[in-house]
């Protein structure tokens, strides 16, 4: 039977074909917590075999959690795609951006590509747009421990991409994009929405009221 289209049928995929982050148990529990307090389902898969236009059917949204390399077969790529363009929300993640570097779609919907990043260190988060239900419940400037990724393009150039916030790359060592340095942001993508967070390297991120809020408010943006 087809799902509902609500928020209420989450899938966090998480299969990693290069770099796996220790972080992805602590970030698949945090998910299913938020489901289980906020009245949404949430199921965890690796199997790429999940991407088809009958399972995908009617999911509020698809959350690539800090996967790596290539994780779909072509036609899970073509099933996704779909699923996107008639209206499904995506979220990613952390490395989420390390994620199906030779598919020009996932790099459009996505918004840009990893590069790098220096050692695991503090910095600042500066908050461009309050207003939005990702960065509503933070600070102007959030103070926050992470891997602070640099990006091969700034989103901010691409068309209808809303940048919700930045990292101060005087506030840490080793950051490589300049006064411009977008971690956060947001674009509709056909019918679909799509929502990136750099955050989230840690385990202890996914314990963290104010990320897991972070989290969540993205997740109900891209899913409407």
């Amino acid at each position: 039977m087809p799902r509902t289209g609500r928020l209420s049928d989450v899938l966090v995929f998480t299969r990693t074909t290069a770099y796996r982050h220790d972080s992805i148990p602590a970030g698949r529990a945090a998910l299913r917590e938020l489901g289980e307090e906020y009245g949404f389902g949430v199921e965890c898969s690796e199997d790429p075999s999940v991407f088809t236009d009958a399972s995908l059917a009617g999911r509020g949204a698809v959350v690539f959690l800090s996967t790596s390399g290539d994780v779909l077969t072509p036609d899970g790529r073509a099933a996704l795609r779909r699923r996107v363009s008639d209206g499904c929300g995506f979220m990613g993640v952390h490395s989420a951006a390390c994620t199906e570097y030779d598919w020009p779609y996932y790099g459009e919907l996505l918004g840009a590509r990893f590069a790098g990043h220096p050692a695991f260190q503090p910095g600042t988060v500066l908050i461009e747009d309050p207003d939005h239900p990702a960065t509503r419940p933070l600070p102007p400037r959030w103070d926050w421990n992470d891997e602070w990724y640099d990006f091969r393009s700034n989103p901010r150039h691409l068309p209808g991409v809303r940048v919700l916030a930045t990292i101060a790359e005087t506030g840490y060592e080793g950051g490589g994009m300049g006064a411009d340095h977008p971690l956060v942001w947001c674009r509709e993508s056909g019918a679909g929405r799509s929502f990136y967070t750099a955050l989230g390297h840690a385990k202890a991120a996914y314990t963290d009221p104010a990320f897991r809020a972070h989290l969540l408010g993205g997740l109900r943006w891209a899913a409407r």
